[in-house]
């Protein structure tokens, strides 16, 4: 057998072992790399990433591991979701991007995942009459959810939209065809569509269609299961705080993602037990092979529904059916709540975070109301496997915070990480809710800690943003100030930590 030798030039020698290199490196990154599209580990809603490699310092001074950043105008809100080589998340109207849109908007931005350009946004005029509807200058703080290119979001003006990830670029497509009177305030001219405008595809507007109330500013995270979209309707009390007044709207709603059609609603009368708004976003969980919706009501109370089952073509509007619900404080005022305002001893309780399901248990934030009730706070463990009213069966323990929280649970290797607006970042057992230590933070924390990288990390309203080792033991890795207050959860994805405070979002890379 006659051997043959192929001898190749140093140069393409040189050139095929750079390219290798390359290939290898690319593919290590894309294996590591992951999308986050919602907001929250998918249906959990725990609080963790797998994401590897995520760095322990950065320096927004003088650029260390900082791959870009992005204005948000001036009072950012939102949590970033990434996907599809995009970064979607809620603004407000500050920075004029476009020269049209003069004065207050709520703006979802759309940006590029590799440099922060801008790609296009939407842009959603003020709700006309009560700012406790739409607070001014409040930017879009619902993350959206996207599933393939669609894109589901919550506005501040409670509509659920649908749009297209590419936007503009590939056509206006879908049944929406408004896009230029949806952007003109009341009174104007439709305007231009550009390409640098967002394409909607369908719309339900909550307030035309279930006659309800937001308060303040709406806040919901669509959770997608099947064709069907769930979500917290937001509805509230009114700018008196003293009454729901739209007393009779449903505060879990579900639609169809292909057409926006309501398919069920809830029948549980929260309106006179409502102390503030409705804000807690559902979560989602297999118990004993069946699948159930998780939902903090704003009356303090747990409650687990029977996810649904059945095509989204019919035509009837559904009522969850219920399987169970937990009192997380049983001895709170259930009538009459409302002369319990700005009573900080006594009073109802509510959840601002999401239940996160975890080994057939639902781990939940709840107490009093952050701005208006008591100061009595807990982070409760209830088992998902019973039914019924299981108030006085379902609690497996009960952690006492020292402050209301509107943190929804970080749960990673046998560990629970939450804050409080006491300045406290938490770190409890799973299984019996005992202490291991607890972490001060500049002020209060309006968001949630996320576990990454065997890294934990936090901000809080004092511009502080702290990266904790992950364990039983307290060891800070690394603090810094960023450009203003944090009242967002940190994300990561693809290998970059986002982090997003009211002016700017961040993009940090190793």
């Amino acid at each position: 057998m006659k051997i043959v030798q192929i001898i190749f030039p140093r140069e393409l020698l040189l050139l095929y072992l750079i390219a290798g290199f390359q290939c290898c490196a690319s593919y290590s990154g894309q294996a590591q790399g992951k999308d986050s599209p919602q907001w929250g580990e998918k249906h959990t809603r725990n609080m963790v990433s797998g994401e590897t490699g995520l760095p322990a310092t950065f320096n927004i001074e003088t650029g260390e591991n900082v791959l870009w950043s992005a204005s948000l105008g001036s009072h950012g809100y939102a949590t970033p979701v990434i996907s599809g080589g995009k970064v979607l998340i809620g603004a407000n109207n500050a920075d004029e991007r476009d020269p049209r849109h003069k004065g207050d908007r709520g703006v979802l931005l759309c940006l590029n995942e590799s440099d922060g350009n801008l790609c296009w946004q939407l842009v959603v005029p003020r709700i006309e009459g009560d700012r406790h509807n739409d607070w001014p200058m409040i930017g879009i703080c619902s993350p959206p959810t996207v599933e393939e290119n669609r894109v589901y979001v919550l506005t501040n003006r409670s509509e659920v939209l649908c749009l297209d990830l590419n936007g503009q670029a590939d056509g206006n497509d879908g049944t929406f065809q408004g896009e230029g009177w949806y952007m003109a305030p009341s009174g104007e001219f439709p305007y231009e569509v550009t390409l640098k405008d967002a394409d909607i595809i369908w719309m339900y507007d909550l307030k035309l269609e279930l006659g309800l109330s937001p308060h303040d500013s709406p806040h919901a995270s669509i959770l997608i299961d099947g064709d069907f979209l769930y979500l917290n309707t937001c509805n509230g009390v009114n700018y008196k705080h003293l009454e729901t007044t739209a007393i009779n709207a449903p505060s879990l709603i579900a639609l169809d993602k292909k057409t926006g059609r309501l398919v069920a609603k809830d029948n549980e009368h929260f309106g006179p037990r409502i102390f503030h708004s409705s804000w807690s976003s559902p979560a989602m969980g297999t118990v004993n092979g069946q699948k159930q919706v998780f939902f903090a009501g704003p009356d303090g109370i747990i409650y687990a529904f029977e996810a649904l089952s059945h095509p989204a073509s019919r035509e009837q509007v559904q009522k969850f059916n219920k399987i169970w619900q937990f009192d997380c404080d049983p001895t709170a005022p259930k009538t009459n709540i409302h002369a319990y305002l700005n009573n900080r001893k006594e009073g109802p309780s509510i959840s601002f975070g999401m239940p996160v399901f975890y080994e057939n248990r639902i781990y939940v934030t709840v107490g009093g109301d952050i701005w208006w009730g008591k100061k009595d706070a807990w982070l409760k463990c209830i088992d998902a496997t019973k039914k019924g009213n299981i108030t006085d069966t379902g609690q497996i323990w009960s952690y006492a915070l020292g402050q209301p929280s509107a943190s929804t649970p970080a749960i990673s290797n046998g560990l629970i990480y939450v804050t409080d607006c006491g300045k406290n970042l938490h770190c409890v057992d799973v299984e019996n809710g005992n202490p291991y230590w607890t972490h001060k933070l500049q002020m209060d924390s309006w968001s949630s800690a996320l576990v990454a990288d065997k890294k934990v990390y936090v901000g809080s309203r004092g511009s502080d943003f702290w990266i904790l080792e992950a364990g039983e033991k307290l060891k800070v890795l690394y603090s810094t100030k960023l450009d203003s207050p944090i009242h967002s959860t940190p994300v990561a994805s693809n290998g970059v930590m986002y982090i997003s405070t009211m002016n700017k979002l961040y993009a940090i890379k190793q």
